[in-house]
Parts: C-alpha cells; structure tokens; sequence
C-alpha cells in the first residue's frame, strides 16, 4: 500500500460507518435528528469548525495583504524592497504557499476522506436498522422505492447540513468579523457599513428563508412519491406490457412528476426573490464602501493599500454571500430532506419485542388459538373469536372460499401482525412472549408468491440456513426437483447454475421455477412447522409428483398448516379447518366433510380437475 493510501485510510477510518447505539427510535425533529448523529463523530467535526475558521481567516489575511502589499511597494524603491522587507515578503509567501495550502487540503481530507464516506454511511446504515424492524403492516403502506430513497437522501442530507454549516458558515461568519474589524481599523464608517450589510443579510435569511424551508421539504417529499411511483412502474413491469394499452402508467407518473414540477417551481421563485434580495443589498454595500474609501483618500486619510484593501474584502464578500446564500438554500433543502426523511425512518415499531421476550429453541409445534380476533384495526370483520388447537406432528388443512381469514391467520401466526383480542400458543406459551426472529426460525414457509430476492439461486436456497454448504444447498434442490433446471440457468453476465441472479422478485425464472426454489429453500431450514400456502399451485403434475414425495417426507414428525386447492395436498392431511368470515364453520377429514353435505362437500361438488373452484381462490 502506497503512502497516499496508508494516509487516506487512517483518515477513513476514524469514523466507523456501522457504528450503532442502543436507541430504539431516532429523534423525531429535524434538528434532534441532526444532532444525534453529529454527537457520534464529535472529533471530525470539531476538526471540520477548526479548518472552516481557518479557511475564513486565510480568505481575510490574503485580502489584508494585498493592501499592505501596495503601501510596501509605494513605500519602498525597487532596489531596497528585498534587502528592507525580506522578512514580511518571506511571510507572505509562507501564507500563500504553506499556511493556505495546509489549510485547503486539510478541510479537503476532513470533508471528503474522514466525513464523506464514513459519517454518510453510518447515517444511512442506523436509518436501515430502524426501518427493516418495523412490522411487516409498514412495508404494506408505502412504496419500497420511496423507502430506500428516504433511507439514502436522510444520509446525504445529514451529512451535507453539517458540513455546510460547519465549513462554509463557520468560514464565512469568520471572514465577516475579520472584514469588520479591518474596515473598522481602517476608517469605522466602513465598519458600520459591513455591518449593516450584515444586518440585511441576516433579515433576508430570517424573513425570505422559511418559504425556501417549505417549499424545500415539499420538494423532497414529491420527489420521492414521484421516484416511488417509477420504481413501482418498473417493478410491476410485465402488468404494464399486458394491460396498459392506453398508456394510464404515462397518466399515473405524470400525475406524480406534475405535483413535483409545481413543488419545484414554487422553491425556484423562493429561490430567486433570495437571491434578487442580496443582489440589491451587495450592490449598495460596494457601492457605499467605494465612495467612502475615495472620499476619505481624496482628503489623504487613508492610503491606496487600504483602498485595494477594502475594496478587495467587499468585493470577496459579494463573491461570497451569493456562495454563502446558494449553501444557506442548500442548508434549507437539506434540513427539509431530513424532516422528511424522519417520517419514515423515524418511527416507533407498532409491533416489538417485549423487553423479557424469550429466544426459544426448537419447538415441539402444538399451536393453539384462543379467543382470538383481529379486524386490521377495523370494528369488526376479518377474524372474530376464534379457537383451535394443532397438535404437535399433525398436518392441517385451512379450507374456505376468498376472505375467509386463511392469510390473516397464517400472518397472525407468523406474528407479521399483532392479535387484538386472545392468544396464539406456541408449545403452551404465547407468542408475544418470544422474540420475533425466534419465533419465525420454527416456521417453514412457502407461499403462492414466491419470494426471491435480486441474488444468486445459490443465495436464494441458502437463505433458508445461512451456514448451508454447497453440498447441502444442492440436496435440497434436488429435493425439490430443481438442480437439473438450475444446471442450465444462465444470466446476462455470464453466471450460470447457482451463482447465476434471478432478477428482482425472480422474473427471470418461469413461476414453477421460483416456487421449486421456494420449496428448495424451506427444505434446507428444515423448520418444526411447515406453513405451505399454495407451496405447489405453479408446477405442473408431473414436477409436483416429483417433489411430492420429498415434500411429505419433509412432513413427517412436523406440524405442518397448509392453504391448498389441490385434492392430492389436501385429502392426504389429518384434518381440514373449513372457514367462513373468519370463524370455523366445518372440521374433520376430507371423507368426514364429504359424508356431511356442509360447504366444504358443496365446494367439492365444484372442483374441475382436481381443483377446487375459483370461490377457494387465494387470498
């Protein structure tokens, strides 16, 4: 490793980017939320303040000499300049060439190589832990895109408030004060002059600032509905070729771009009226200081160093107020960005684990429902009252035409939801006593939509047991009769078999093939419960035949709940949970339901090909 890489890499680590703490929600304000993180990396920016100071006293001390640079040489003759002022020339070019120098490329190395990376990253990996432990009811309510995006803005938004506050502020409040007390040395009208230049400047970020505010946060928050609704598009792309022949998606995110269009507008007149405002005030203080430093050396009160003096410091302070004004505008967005991040990202967990919560070991799989009712925050309807008990190993069928409550009790199980009313048992104690990860490690699930992530198929099996071996990972495909069509599966890139991606969601496989990975997967967990939603409704007879075998050797010593149309999964099971609106209407085996001419034997009536008709359509 070179020198330059040993430098830079003792600056990157001196914030660790996963650093966490203990808090379980992040401020809710916006300056709370600011501070917080601040507070983690106080060194760096403390060292950031230090160098923004500095950078405003070189600014100012660069101006200051250009003044008595003049007044040296109308002082002095060409052939006694060096011999008389060597001492003050040497000085100066210190300045120029070291002290400035050090003092720009140490602001460089604390903002890009010690801040940038580390305390950007940090911001976005606490964001990310608050977030994915929210419930799975949070995830529900708003677009995955619109998520992440808050998660990476909030990040940079942090980040750059700070910085900007603590550099370009810091520098420019210094460089102020020095020019007042120069202008001050020089003549104190010229003094008073800056100073109520200052004075308007400060009204100007007092009264015309809040609209910038607000229509900065309404900018941040359109632009991540309007990102939100693309990613939406994009994600359910293959629905949008099938069906929208008359373009409502162009409709749809036009909608969303129209709304971020008049936010942006109305931030760019706010924008403007700023920067017209300082414009009308630097024009009267250059003009007022001009005159006055004439005047005043017109009647040989001050000398023609400490005109260029003076008017070298106000005319960096014009460069620097629009400057100065584009960073309080970015300070704003970005302070807006941060209030609107924490609306996501900082929010309390409508489902958590109790503080005594237990981590349960394997379980035995006895599951009982008492009492239970849940309505998804409604007055009624969904699940009302009610009570069954699955004994350990035995495999059970859930019955019932479309909105019957099947999902929502599998869900309730799974505890992605709390209940409202009663208690889930497991092994004899309630679920909310448990932790959520250890709780859900019993469970083996596969649902109808099977879900893949945007990986490896190697990843995606091994998602079920993370220290799976290959070897392991392969017996379970075979299993589920998917190695052989993994074998030939290649991506863009050239990966082929197992190190080959699926795409997002898995679209680069056919539904048989996701829902093979899906069983691969659940296979490999080898979980006491086996929750089977549809496990095989995508493959075809013949693959189903093959992975039925394996499937119910999978099942044996295992309770298994299983929300299938297919006669062959569900006459096999011991018992069939026949549900209507949330209650149990039927129960018993599939010849006891047929002998008793209820709604499970109606249902019967109407299967087709060893299906049961549509009213036992999925939820």
């Amino acid at each position: 490793m070179s020198w330059r890489n040993r430098f830079f890499k003792s600056a990157e680590d001196l914030i660790d980017p996963f650093h966490d703490t203990d808090r379980e929600v992040l401020p809710k304000t916006a300056w709370r939320f600011i501070l917080y993180f601040a507070a983690q990396a106080k060194g760096p920016f403390l060292l950031l303040l230090v160098m923004g100071g500095l950078a405003g006293a070189v600014d100012a001390a660069l101006y200051w000499s250009v003044g008595w640079l003049i007044d040296l040489l109308d002082a002095s003759s060409p052939q006694r300049l060096l011999a008389d002022h060597w001492q003050e020339l040497v000085g100066l070019l210190a300045l120029l060439l070291v002290v400035r120098t050090l003092v720009m490329i140490g602001s460089a190395v604390v903002e890009q190589q010690i801040i940038v990376p580390g305390f950007f990253t940090m911001v976005r990996w606490q964001s990310f832990r608050r977030v994915i432990d929210q419930p799975y009811g949070f995830f529900q309510n708003d677009f995955a895109g619109r998520i992440a995006t808050k998660i990476m803005q909030g990040g940079e938004a942090v980040g750059d408030f700070v910085v900007n506050l603590l550099q370009t502020m810091w520098s420019f409040l210094t460089f102020v004060v020095l020019t007042v007390t120069i202008l001050v040395s020089l003549d104190p009208w010229m003094g008073l002059i800056v100073g109520l230049w200052f004075a308007g400047y400060c009204a100007v970020i007092r009264y015309l600032l809040p609209e910038m505010r607000t229509a900065g946060r309404e900018t941040a928050d359109q632009r991540s509905i309007f990102t939100g609704r693309m990613v939406d598009v994009f994600t359910n792309i293959m629905a949008v070729k099938l069906f929208d022949r008359g373009r409502r998606e162009h409709d749809y995110v036009r909608q969303s771009l129209d709304q971020f269009l008049v936010a942006i507008i109305r931030l760019t007149r706010a924008v403007t009226t700023v920067r017209s405002a300082v414009a009308v005030l630097n024009g009267l203080m250059m003009s007022a200081v001009g005159a006055l430093a004439v005047s005043q050396w017109v009647d040989g009160a001050i000398t023609s160093g400490a005109i260029a003096a003076a008017m070298g410091l106000v005319f960096r302070l014009n460069q620097m107020s629009g400057w100065v004004m584009f960073n309080i505008n970015g300070l704003v967005r970005n302070y807006g960005t941060v209030q609107d991040s924490i609306r996501t990202v900082s929010v309390q967990p409508a489902l958590r684990d109790r503080p005594d919560a237990l981590e349960i070991s394997r379980a035995r799989g006895e599951i009982r429902f008492e009492n239970v009712s849940f309505h998804y925050g409604k007055e009624g309807g969904v699940i009302e009252n009610l009570s069954f008990t699955i004994r350990p190993g035995e495999r059970v069928a859930l019955v019932g035409p479309s909105g019957a409550g099947k999902t929502t009790i599998i869900n309730l199980l799974l505890r992605l939801f709390d209940i409202e009313k009663g208690r889930i048992l497991l092994d004899g104690q309630d679920i909310r006593a448990m932790t959520q990860a250890s709780l859900r490690a019993q469970f083996g699930v596969v649902t109808q939509d099977a879900m893949l992530m945007h990986r490896s198929i190697r990843d995606n099996i091994g998602y079920g047991n993370p220290e799976a071996e290959q070897d392991e990972i392969e017996r379970a495909a075979m299993r589920a009769a998917a190695h052989d069509f993994i074998e030939g599966v290649s991506d863009p890139r050239g990966r082929t078999g197992y190190d080959a991606q699926v795409g997002e969601r898995g679209v680069k496989l056919s539904g048989g093939q996701r829902q093979r990975i899906a069983i691969a997967r659940m296979m490999l967990k080898d979980a006491p419960v086996l929750i089977l939603d549809e496990a095989t409704s995508a493959l075809d007879s013949e693959v189903e035949a093959a992975i039925q075998e394996n499937l119910f050797e999978l099942m044996e010593g295992k309770t298994v709940i299983a929300v299938a149309h297919r006669l062959s999964t569900i006459a096999a099971l011991d018992r069939l949970i026949v549900l209507d609106h949330g209650r149990i209407v039927e129960e018993g085996s599939h010849e006891e339901l047929v002998a008793k001419g209820g709604l499970y034997a109606g249902l019967w009536k109407r299967q087709s090909g060893g299906f049961l008709a549509d009213s036992l359509a999925a939820e």
